[in-house]
């Protein structure tokens, strides 16, 4: 690279003697314009090769800047306006850095620009080219220089060619740039995103290759998956744009949200404010609030503010829900903030701060004094000038990178052979640098939640980690994102191997065998005796390893997934709520690092040698145990001890009948893909004052048991299971989510509006105790014939009910007659004529009717949604697909409660609720007025709740404790047999001693009734109880 001559300075202007010399012994730049084509190719090889020699005075001496701007603007030579184009495109291939000083001050690329619409096909093919020729060879820091103009023709040019030509140099430039055209986004977007609707056909296809090319850039993983969506919105606003909101408002971002995002991102916010429904506003305006939460400096939210901060301004006031104006407030609070501008609606904003070029010139002209060279270069040099131009782009992208400085080196070449061009560029950058902190950070927000900001991590060897921390605050989405490398600075899983053990095995998996499915796992490192061995070591048998998937219980499950983790071979495993079927597998690991989720604090306790805290957006190491972090960390004591906090609060809806029961007798069932059966012979009774702990090991049969109580399976061995006509049972299942996993798109709302959408509890029908079979049809139509004073009808539906002495009778209609000819049948007489689930199905319907008092509407769920900690944020404005694990539970819990039941059964409640939910359940639950079921290894839960024990063994019950004996309990007794009491004894053999309630005379219980009887003339509500 030549370099500038010590006599002189480089921008010296030359004088006429000079220019003669130079012209007599350079190539002539009017060979360049000739008609013949070869010696315009000759003429500019020589001029290229001239500059390639002599560096930036080669351009001055021979006026080529000048001649190239005048040919492109002769109108009558084609020749010379393509011969121009072609000169350029030659000179940039042989020596760009010589050229890149004069190619935009020159006027020569505001010229080409203008001959991308030239009449010529040739010409305009030579422009572009040689635009595009100088994008890919120059500086890429020097986008910034071009770009201004680029999207000024995309958006202004009248000619549509200037238009396609721009486009495809822009192509270029994400190619050739594609860090520095990233970071330019918020520019390029707005303008591509008005292209894609041009009218000419032409410029709106390539608009919208080119946004496709362009959004490539954004490297948020997050947002990628979200891009074609994104585009569809822009190009198809009026259907895409609801969709693409509420899939964006379902983005976990992890890390910090930057200018290229939020360029994607805007213009779809902006056009969701213009939206009618008020839900869409409002979750445009979440969105903005938390995305502007994760943008630490206002340089990169202020270009955003125009598009955003008027429209949310004009919606909050014009939105009449007053919730969501509130939302809206607190989304403008916060981009006042963080754009710091404490009024107006940033539009008529100062410009921001940026680096001046012409200070870092002076700074540079310095460090030449300092070394002592002289003369000293002039600060209004060509080539001072743009590399000082390239140096602000660079400290404005706060870039202080050494390499990409050294990049400067060659421009500082021509101004000063000495001292070494790269030293000058090293003491600039370090003149140049602000001071960096230097700290791999990262953030995790949920669309509609803050979860992590700015926070670090850093794994040791060998450690294993327990990840603590409230529902809600993103300790599985952590997970999941390391999982999937989205957690900045953190080994991808390519690099280290990382394995996410879940709490459940897909469904769509059941029929597959427990061999088959380890080894039909790809990312296995293992042959099939390795993981025979491996399933061994963790509990599976032969049979057990034969056995279909969809038979195993919870607990197998879990096992299923650690064995197939160990057969990975992690270097990190990722654990999520394991604790109660290790049996002690991770203590022996010392090559792997583990990272735990559990509320189980004992096994916690035991296992981890650190704790990761996550509390009020951060995340904070301690070394220990849990006890020792609790001693640091005081306020932390609820993930060690089950207390509930007094803030925090459960409650349960009690029960509006008294007399409610349920009865097992003699019961047996199998499945019918097993091989042995399951329960055997099980007697058991439950009543409003029952508080049972189910406990058993894994496959005893705990979950069925429960399944056969509530409604979901039938005794298929033999015996029967009696319920109260009235009874209202909640359940939730082991694996919680299989109540909602078909409603994952849907709110809690919309969730609870669908279920209940009928009166009726639609999960209560689609039990097998509601299903009726071939055989039980065929019972009915048998029985359905009633002769009615000598006349046989056939019975069509049981329409509805009233009291009959201690039991029921049912109104009947018959086929082909009016409701005038109905009839009442009693309970008993329906049942024996094989219509007993027509006649579950009323009484269902009348329970429901009697506990639903409350009405279905948003502000009654939310309400009834904030007595289990959920706020009405999650409730009516957030898909389940995005929530955590706990507040999906708590969910559930609601949606089984909706009804006030009498029986709450749960199954394993303590998998995905925190310690902190856990006590306020077991408090909630203490002085709930109606009977509890809880299968749970959680022994602190079971002991704290539960004074009845069903200990599951083999599939046979031993039920222990004050209240198992058949008749105990506030509940009535049932099947009472006549004749004398018989004593009653306790499970230790103790005596119970019973009260029997004294018994009215008939004259006072006509005198009830009659009084019955004037309260009912009078409107008042008469119980079950009181007749």
């Amino acid at each position: 690279m030549p370099a500038v001559t010590a006599s002189a300075p480089a921008s010296t202007i030359p004088s006429p003697a000079d220019l003669k010399a130079a012209a007599n012994s350079a190539p002539a730049v009017d060979g360049l314009f000739v008609t013949d084509k070869a010696a315009r190719q000759s003429a500019a090889e020589g001029i290229a090769s001239l500059v390639q020699k002599d560096g930036p005075s080669a351009i001055k001496s021979t006026g080529f800047t000048g001649a190239i701007v005048k040919a492109l603007g002769d109108k009558k030579s084609p020749a010379a306006r393509e011969g121009a184009a072609a000169a350029v495109a030659a000179v940039v291939k042989a020596a760009p850095a010589a050229f890149e000083p004069f190619f935009i001050d020159s006027g020569v690329y505001a010229a080409l620009l203008e001959a991308f619409a030239d009449k010529m096909p040739a010409v305009r093919t030579a422009a572009v080219e040689a635009v595009r020729a100088y994008v890919q060879s120059a500086n890429p820091w020097g986008t910034a220089l071009l770009l201004p103009a680029l999207l000024h023709e995309i958006k202004t040019a009248g000619k549509w060619q200037i238009k396609t030509g721009s486009l495809t140099v822009l192509d270029q430039l994400v190619v050739s740039a594609p860090v520095q055209t990233a970071k330019l986004m918020p520019d390029i977007v707005p303008v591509l995103a008005e292209a894609i609707w041009d009218t000419k056909a032409d410029v709106k296809k390539q608009a919208r290759e080119s946004l496709t090319k362009a959004t490539a850039l954004v490297s948020n993983k997050d947002i990628e998956r979200f891009i074609p969506a994104l585009i569809k919105s822009l190009i198809n606003p009026v259907e895409e744009v609801p969709n693409t909101i509420q899939l964006l408002s379902s983005t976990t971002f992890v890390s910090e949200v930057d200018s290229p995002t939020l360029s994607l991102m805007v213009p779809l916010l902006s056009r969701g404010l213009s939206e009618k429904l008020t839900a869409t506003k409002r979750k445009v305006a979440v969105i903005v609030d938390n995305m502007a939460k994760l943008v630490d400096s206002p340089v990169t939210v202020r270009p955003f503010l125009p598009p955003l901060l008027p429209g949310l301004l004009k919606v909050e006031t014009t939105i009449g829900d007053p919730e969501a104006r509130s939302v809206v407030g607190r989304a403008i609070a916060t981009l006042r903030q963080v754009g710091e501008v404490p009024t107006g609606d940033g539009s008529d904003l100062p410009p921001l701060k940026h680096a001046e070029s012409g200070q870092l010139g002076h700074s540079l002209i310095a460090i030449y004094k300092k070394a002592g060279v002289n003369p000293v270069p002039s600060v209004a040099d060509d080539a001072a000038i743009y590399a000082a131009r390239l140096a602000a782009n660079l400290v404005n992208a706060k870039n202080f990178d050494v390499p990409e400085w050294d990049t400067l080196a060659p421009y500082l070449g021509f101004l000063a052979q000495t001292p070494e061009p790269v030293s000058i560029a090293r003491e600039w950058v370090v003149r140049s640098a602000s001071e960096d902190s230097g700290e791999a950070e990262f953030s995790l927000a949920y669309g509609a939640k803050i979860l992590l900001n700015t926070a670090t991590l850093r794994l040791k060897r060998g450690h294993r980690y327990g990840l603590c921390g409230k529902n809600g605050t993103g300790k599985s989405t952590l997970m999941r994102a390391i999982t999937n490398g989205q957690v900045e600075g953190f080994p991808s899983p390519d690099e280290v191997r990382t394995f996410y053990v879940e709490h459940d095995i897909d469904g769509s998996e059941e029929d597959t065998s427990v061999l088959t499915f380890i080894l039909s796992d790809k990312r296995i490192l293992a042959g099939e005796q390795e993981v025979v061995e491996a399933l061994a070591s963790v509990g599976f048998n032969d049979e057990r390893q034969k056995s279909a998937i969809g038979s195993l219980s919870g607990g197998w499950k879990m096992k299923l997934a650690l064995a197939r983790a160990m057969l990975f071979k992690a270097d990190i495993l990722l654990l999520d709520e394991p604790t109660n079927h290790l049996d002690g597998y991770l203590t022996g690991l010392t090559h792997c690092t583990s990272i735990i989720v559990s509320h189980d604090s004992g096994f916690l306790n035991n296992t981890i040698t650190d704790v990761l805290h996550l509390n009020r957006f951060k995340l904070r190491r301690y070394r220990g145990n849990l006890e020792a972090f609790v001693k640091a960390v005081p306020e932390a004591k609820s993930y060690y001890t089950l207390e509930a906090a007094e803030d925090y609060k459960f409650k349960l809806p009690d029960p509006r009948c008294s007399r409610s029961l349920l009865k097992m007798r003699k019961v047996g069932f199998q499945y019918p893909t097993q091989a042995v059966q399951q329960l055997y012979d099980i007697t058991l009774q439950v009543s409003l004052s029952s508080r049972v702990a189910v406990l058993g090991p894994n496959g005893s049969g705990k979950s069925t048991l429960v399944k056969l109580l509530t409604g979901e399976m039938e005794p298929n061995k033999g015996g029967e299971v009696w319920k109260h006509p009235n009874l209202v049972i909640g359940y939730v299942a082991q694996h919680a989510f299989h109540h909602i996993d078909h409603h994952l798109d849907k709110t809690p709302l919309e969730y609870m509006l669908w279920r209940y959408q009928t009166g009726e509890d639609l999960e209560e029908m689609s039990k097998a105790n509601r299903q009726i079979t071939a055989e039980e049809e065929q019972k009915m139509k048998d029985g359905a014939l009633v002769i009615v004073e000598g006349q046989k009808r056939l019975i069509d539906e049981i329409v509805a009910r009233k009291k009959l002495k201690q039991s029921y009778e049912y109104e009947v209609s018959f086929k082909a007659l009016s409701s005038s000819e109905n009839i009442w049948l009693p309970r008993d007489d329906l049942i024996k004529r094989g219509f007993e689930k027509k006649v579950l199905e009323v009484d269902t319907r009348e329970a429901q009717r009697l506990g639903l008092l409350r009405p279905l509407v948003r502000r009654e769920i939310e309400k009834h949604f904030a007595d289990f900690g959920l706020e009405p944020e999650f409730v009516s404005h957030n898909s389940m697909r995005g929530l955590s694990g706990g507040q999906k539970v708590k969910i559930v819990l609601g949606a089984a409660t909706w009804r006030r039941p009498h029986v709450i059964c749960l199954d394993e409640p303590t998998n995905y609720l925190d310690r902190e939910s856990l006590a306020a359940l077991i408090e909630a639950l203490k002085v709930f007025e109606g009977g509890v079921l809880v299968i749970t290894h959680n022994r602190d839960f079971s002991e704290s709740l539960c004074q009845e024990v069903w200990a599951m063994r083999d599939g046979r019950l031993e039920a222990s404790g004050h209240n198992w004996v058949e008749g105990q309990g506030s509940g009535a007794r049932i099947d009472k047999k006549d004749g004398p009491e018989e004593d009653t004894y306790d499970a230790m053999g103790n005596k119970v001693d019973t009260t029997k309630t004294k018994k009215i005379t008939s004259s006072e219980a006509r005198k009830l009734k009659k009084e019955r009887m004037a309260r009912k003339k009078r409107g008042e509500e008469i119980t079950d109880d009181e007749l």
